[in-house]
């Protein structure tokens, strides 16, 4: 049976995604950020427990009971990932190379050859990559990748923690909080601000935590409608506050668990707004938001500096304003002409390829 669609934490995505985009979009309109704006980079930490809360969901049970097909897996992981991955990795080596005919400087680590096979390979968050080149959001791929890779060892302990959901969360929790404290004592930065180098261990304590929510949403921990409405209001009133008041992000980070635990019991109920199609739809473009904010804000200031002569790359709010908000329409142009279509082939090749394997051996 096909798991449920869980409508609003797909909704959730885009507000993730777009509070990425302000805090990278921010500096052209002002040098001076809002506290809130500048916690936008742990948008990419709620993208990592809503992680492994939605992989749970879809396939916990299935490795648990051994129905669990690992190549499978990855393969459908990585036609959700890769074409659009390898299509804004294309454009940016493409801008980059129109900038350098037209005479234009540009920053040489953007098409560093020499970070493309880590990128190539999605192994930039491994370490493997010697400059932040291509499209640097992608490092955040690279981390899913390494998590996607490692979910059977996520799955074996969520598995037989699953009737110990206060355990697991209790555990998830301390990991996420030990994890952060080791990690800025030793390597003298947070864990939060890891990309390139260590960005696959940032997502390890994030997708753990997700795991652990999802067994105690399974359980049963919100399954009263008007206690996960009011828990979401007052989980997300709680976020925006210590965003503000500038809190350790291991406390807006293990928040983001309860919110995600609050939205998935809203499921079931009318919630008009998060389960809308606008929502709905808006979610379901948040990957390609997120990975074409980058090649779009490299394109958007040059393109008005050189026709406005615009001497500066901090914009009037009208123009920023159309900065921030036309990311969204040409997300939906990559989701309908390239991430869906290639993930749908790049399945049915999967598909077509088992049902043969198995044809293959019966005959």
């Amino acid at each position: 049976m096909p798991a449920q669609h869980l409508k609003p934490l797909t909704s959730m995505r885009f507000f993730a995604a777009m509070w990425v985009v302000l805090y990278h979009y921010w500096p052209n309109l002002d040098p001076h950020m809002p506290a809130f704006v500048s916690k936008g980079y742990l948008g990419v930490e709620l993208f990592f427990v809503l992680s492994g809360f939605i992989l749970c969901h879809v396939y916990l049970e299935g490795a648990g009971e051994g129905r669990f097909k690992y190549g499978s897996f990855l393969w459908a992981r990585l036609a959700r990932v890769y074409p659009l991955h390898l299509a804004t990795l294309l454009g940016v080596g493409v801008m980059g190379g129109a900038a350098l005919l037209a005479g234009l400087s540009i920053d040489p680590n953007i098409v560093s050859l020499k970070a493309l096979p880590a990128n190539l390979l999605l192994l930039q968050a491994w370490g493997f990559a010697p400059v932040a080149g291509w499209n640097h959001p992608s490092w955040s791929i690279s981390a899913e990748w390494f998590a996607y890779l490692c979910f059977p060892a996520f799955a074996w302990i969520a598995w037989r923690l699953r009737e110990r959901p206060q355990a697991a969360v209790v555990g998830a929790i301390a990991l996420l909080f030990g994890l952060y404290a080791v990690f800025q004592a030793l390597a003298g930065f947070p864990l939060t601000e890891a990309t390139i180098a260590w960005g696959a261990l940032r997502i390890v304590p994030c997708f753990a935590y997700g795991c652990a929510v999802y067994l105690a949403w399974r359980k049963g921990a919100a399954e009263r409608a008007g206690f996960a409405a009011w828990g979401a209001a007052l989980t997300l009133i709680a976020i925006v506050a210590f965003a503000v008041l500038g809190a350790q992000d291991a406390v807006i980070v293990s928040l983001f668990g309860l919110l995600i635990l609050m939205l998935a019991g809203l499921a079931n109920t009318r919630a008009p707004l998060l389960s809308s199609p606008l929502f709905v739809w808006l979610g379901e473009v948040s990957y390609s938001i997120y990975m074409v904010c980058i090649p779009w804000k490299i394109l958007f200031p040059n393109a008005a500096q050189k026709l406005l002569h615009i001497e500066t790359n901090h914009m009037p709010v009208w123009m920023w304003l159309s900065f921030v908000f036309m990311v969204i329409p040409i997300a939906g142009a990559s989701h309908h002409l390239i991430e869906r279509p290639a993930r749908e082939a790049l399945r049915a090749l999967g598909n077509r390829f088992g049902r043969d394997k198995l044809a293959a051996k019966i005959a």
